[in-house]
């Protein structure tokens, strides 16, 4: 028992995170601490996630050895009715130790931040659009399994019916490390109810992901490289867009990259908070541009359409889920769409793990 615990401890790097929490302590005990807010704010952030592994670790040390007391006691008094309770128990312990252990993958600069995500309804006309709201409805349910918060930034709704774009902030620890495999083409196929003759269609959303980064990023954004536009919020729902003419849209010429926000009370938050997005959205191209320069790999555009998509979910004429880049799939659609997402984003992230150029 200790043997393994000391193995899991050299995996999980915890006496490292120890002394690196006990670094972080004295460094706030020190006058000055908070001369440097952002910096302070950092090293704030950096011991709250540290302190989080640590707990979850001993959390999954106290259930192992839960997990053994009931064997024990199932072994010593034979009582075969402990077994199921052991089972459900060690199945709880496995899943909890997967998900630590996925999260040592996250090394990413950003992963441990919250997300951004932009759902827009792509080839399918209105049956796009309610694909774009049935995938909203699936992140969401996601979100709430994990314990994130989510918030509407921005919102248009289909002509007919659905979404025809949606930006929701999903805010908690590893939110963008965890969704960022979601980015891509989600290409669904089905009997769509919007079709009079009762047949088969498909239809496409795009998924941009990128971290909702508090600190402020060095990016350069030239005033003459961006056009600022004004509009009224409009959204499903009045308690969740403030429907005044603070909207707020901008466009970077440069790169064509639009980003709006419409959640906030005043023109000028709105505007705050997207010009963080663009700037997120600036720093993740960068670094695409430099992964494709180290790998000699030059990236593609993708069309909301047909041929570009990572995933594909199919509800007739047989059930389906698979995702295309990792071969991960399931038949269990319903659960899926009920936020069932662990599968895939867990499949996503030990294949980024074994690339050579990760």
């Amino acid at each position: 028992m200790r043997r393994l615990w000391r193995k899991w401890g050299i995996h999980f790097n915890i006496a490292g995170k120890l002394s690196r929490i006990d670094e972080l302590n004295h460094i706030m005990e020190e006058p000055g601490f908070w001369d440097d807010v952002d910096k302070a704010n950092a090293q704030m952030k950096e011991l709250k996630s540290l302190k989080g592994t640590i707990d979850r670790y001993e959390r999954l040390k106290a259930d192992y050895e839960d997990v053994e007391t009931i064997l024990e006691m199932g072994y010593e008094e034979n009582d075969e009715s402990l077994i199921p309770e052991a089972q459900e128990m060690m199945e709880n312990f496995r899943n909890d130790f997967e998900e630590m252990r996925l999260s040592t993958l996250l090394t990413g600069e950003y992963d441990s931040d919250s997300a951004i995500m932009t759902l827009h309804a792509g080839a399918g006309g209105t049956e796009a659009c309610d694909w774009t709201s049935m995938l909203y409805r699936m992140y969401s349910r996601w979100a709430e399994r994990h314990g994130y918060k989510t918030e509407v930034l921005d919102y248009l709704d289909g002509d007919e019916a659905g979404i025809k774009s949606i930006t929701i902030q999903i805010e908690g620890e590893n939110a963008y490390g965890y969704l960022k495999s979601e980015k891509g083409i989600h290409r669904l196929v089905r009997i769509s109810p919007f079709n009079a003759a009762g047949k088969r269609q498909t239809s496409f959303s795009s998924c941009e992901i990128m971290p909702d980064i508090e600190e402020d990023i060095d990016i350069e954004v030239d005033d003459d490289d961006i056009r600022v536009d004004t509009y009224r919020s409009s959204g499903a729902g009045g308690q969740h867009i403030n429907k005044t003419s603070s909207a707020v849209r901008i466009t970077h010429l440069p790169t064509g990259i639009v980003v709006q926000c419409q959640n906030e009370r005043s023109q000028h938050m709105n505007k705050d908070k997207a010009m963080q997005m663009l700037k997120a959205r600036l720093y993740l191209l960068k670094e695409e541009e430099s992964q494709e320069k180290l790998s000699g790999i030059r990236g593609e555009v993708m069309d909301n359409g047909f041929g570009s998509q990572i995933r594909s979910y199919v509800m007739q004429p047989y059930k389906m889920v698979k995702d295309l880049r990792t071969g991960y799939e399931t038949s269990n659609v319903d659960a899926v769409m009920d936020g069932d997402l662990d599968g895939f984003i867990n499949a996503y992230l030990k294949m980024l793990s074994l690339s050579p150029q990760d």
